[in-house]
């Protein structure tokens, strides 16, 4: 069981919170909860389920009819409830992330004038969509669900995701009006000449006459005092 990957542990969450779920309830439930911080596809669910109930962490239940099709449904057992437990006590690890907005802000200069301030403007879009929708599913919450041992949990886990989407809207738009303003600064200001290139530099040996004494006789003569008496 140590061997378990993330969806995994997110199926048997999900399980034990609901039993009777098929893969197809699991993939739905999953969009609309956990869904806003944690993807899973059809892909990684189902073989999960495969192995989760081969190692005896789920059993599948009575087949559920939707319209014509017929649902493997599945309920956690004793040994997932216990395999969950310990996953849960476990300490975190967040997976370095991916984040493709951060990638083309980094590279922004390369791309010229506007582009990154178009891409903000799409993220502070994005961010105001997203904090309407989880404010209208804090409010959404019946008073009848009070009762529910999970409701804490969930909306400890709603008021995260509300403060870090207000946190991103607040700096996306301090953000635009920096990238604003400098982008008109850059595009107002001269640019400076190129420089001219130089030619290179030749080091050349001086010479000084006062390092270099003629050469003398044994008289006292030069050589070409000698030559010029003869």
């Amino acid at each position: 069981m140590s061997g378990l990957n993330s969806t995994s542990y997110a199926i048997l969450g999900g399980l034990s919170v609901q039993p009777n779920l098929s893969g197809y309830d699991m993939r739905k439930g999953i969009q609309n909860s956990i869904g806003y911080f944690w993807g899973e596809s059809y892909g990684q669910i189902y073989p999960a389920l495969k192995r989760l109930a081969n190692e005896g962490l789920i059993v599948p239940t009575n087949s559920s009819t939707n319209g014509r099709k017929r649902r493997q449904t599945y309920v956690i057992t004793d040994a997932g409830r216990t395999a969950l437990r310990q996953w849960l006590a476990l300490p975190f690890y967040n997976e370095p992330p991916r984040n493709e907005f951060l990638l083309k802000l980094f590279f922004g200069h390369v791309a010229g004038p506007g582009v990154a301030a178009v891409h903000l403007r799409d993220l502070n879009d994005r961010n105001r969509r997203m904090l309407d929708v989880l404010t209208k599913i804090e409010a959404s919450v019946p008073p009848q669900q009070s009762a529910n041992p999970h409701l804490p949990y969930w909306m400890l886990t709603l008021g995260l995701g509300k403060a870090l989407t207000c946190a991103a809207l607040e700096w996306g738009e301090k953000a635009l009006a920096a990238l604003t303003a400098h982008e008109a600064s850059a595009a107002g200001s001269p640019q400076p000449p190129a420089a001219r290139p130089q030619p290179p530099v030749t080091r050349t040996r001086k010479t000084s006459t006062s390092s270099h004494k003629p050469i003398r006789g044994k008289r006292g003569t030069t050589r070409s005092e000698r030559k010029v008496s003869k």
